[in-house]
């Protein structure tokens, strides 16, 4: 089978915190080096790996450092790894976003890409004109996109907003419009980012079905980044698990999960303080509020089926007009299936800078295994609209043991198919101070 794309020591270099290399000398120094003398670039010598966990000691970190993998045509790649894998600047340099230190990435054909929430979308045109701007960017004709219009649009099922500008669109109607305009605007490769877990349970499953249809009956290339191992599972053949930049696993999709899974090396901190990479960044997120440090207050390796799980989240107000919020308690499990979703009703928050918000989970009625917690805070319709202030991505982890045997679980980490439970937190459960 022909080869749609290849990676060939492919290097992406970065300077932290400035553009360039930072100095006029280092700047002159790296044009007389590789443009007069025609010698190597100097600072490319130099640089660690992407660990964002530790400080490290040089200002230039290699996000990604010698990538070398072929995708065949037609075959469905999913891309997994932890947050600074590496897996969004791949899917940048292949969508030609941003170009390589090193190397050389060969295509064949037009590429489609969804990276992030209205990628390729103008905010001040309409969801139609936006079709045929998208369109003509992959050099399809007006009447080519005619063709496929009403196939687009009733996908999306954004019919009725067609043509609103697209800046008044949830997150959730930007991502149904745009994978419906790169999925059926014809492209010989698709990228997908974890856009997708913006939308609701619903479009996720069309999406991909979508997406098997593209592979499997029209012989498409697709790229699939996702950390719902469920989702790669179901969709990909062959899978890539990236680490601090470097392809650490190649084999099938399910090889790839085993090996991801078993090297995750789960620790269990019971307080973290928040940095800006575990705040989610593919969805729209006001930061009215914003969560600083979250803790867990029970054993987070021995906890049970009848025990209550105690929540501190430290809250920051950005916004001091902001009088009332909900939180959203979110658990995963290992292989990023999300497995409950516990919510409040409307609360009416402190008048304080900073805050503290106790949560206690009962009755959380988990399986044994190890669990991830993500939190959101916002103003949430589950059926209509939804305004995010801050969204997580996982923060805390637990395992659950069997303590009680007689007790009945209603989520199995070994169950094929599975449905994420949603349960109110009463009002009584909850503290602020």
């Amino acid at each position: 089978m022909a080869t749609a794309i290849e990676f060939e020591n492919i290097s992406k270099q970065y300077r932290l915190g400035l553009v360039s290399t930072g100095t006029l000398s280092h700047d002159l120094n790296r044009f007389w080096q590789t443009k007069i003398l025609r010698r190597e670039d100097p600072y490319l010598k130099v640089g660690e790996t992407n660990d964002r966990a530790s400080k490290g000691s040089s200002d230039y970190v290699w996000a990604l450092k010698d990538i070398n993998f072929k995708v065949e045509q037609g075959d469905v790649v999913g891309i997994i790894g932890r947050n600074g894998a590496g897996k969004s600047t791949l899917l940048k340099l292949l969508s030609r976003v941003t170009a390589p230190t090193t190397g050389i990435i060969r295509a064949k054909g037009r590429i489609a890409s969804l990276l992030e929430v209205g990628t390729g979308f103008h905010p001040e045109m309409t969801g139609r004109e936006n079709i045929y701007m998208n369109g003509a960017i992959m050099g399809m004709t007006r009447a080519e996109i005619s063709r496929k219009l009403d196939e687009i649009v009733d996908f999306s099922g954004c019919e009725r907003y067609l043509d609103t500008p697209v800046k008044r669109y949830s997150s959730g109607m930007t991502v149904r419009l745009g994978f419906a305009i790169a999925a059926h605007l014809e492209p010989e490769i698709l990228v997908v980012d974890e856009v997708l877990a913006v939308g609701d349970a619903e479009f996720q499953k069309k999406a991909i079905g979508k997406m098997q249809d593209v592979s499997k009956g029209e012989g498409r290339t697709v790229l699939f980044v996702s950390h719902n191992m469920g989702a790669v599972r179901n969709l990909c053949k062959t899978g890539i698990v990236l680490n601090q930049g470097q392809v650490a696993f190649e084999g099938s999709a399910e090889e790839a999960i085993g090996f991801y899974t078993s090297n995750q090396n789960i620790q269990f901190p019971t307080t973290r303080r928040l940095s800006s990479e575990d705040h989610l960044s593919n969805i729209a997120l006001t930061k009215n509020l914003e969560i600083i440090e979250a803790r867990l207050l029970n054993d987070p390796s021995e906890i049970g089926t009848d025990e209550d799980l105690s929540i501190e989240l430290i809250v920051q107000q950005n916004n001091r007009k902001k009088e009332y919020c909900q939180y959203t308690i979110l658990f995963y499990d290992d292989a990023g299936n999300r497995v409950e979703c516990f919510y409040t009703n409307l609360l009416h928050i402190p008048n304080k800078d900073t805050y503290t918000t106790k949560i206690i989970i009962k009755n959380h009625n988990l399986y044994q295994g190890t669990y991830t917690i993500r939190a959101t805070l916002g103003i949430r319709d589950f059926s209509t609209a939804v305004t995010n202030y801050d969204a997580t991505a996982d923060i805390l982890a637990f395992t659950v043991k069997y303590l009680s045997k007689n007790k009945k679980c209603e989520y199995s980490t070994n169950s094929k198919w599975y449905k994420s439970i949603y349960r109110n937190i009463e009002p009584s459960n909850i503290e602020f101070f």
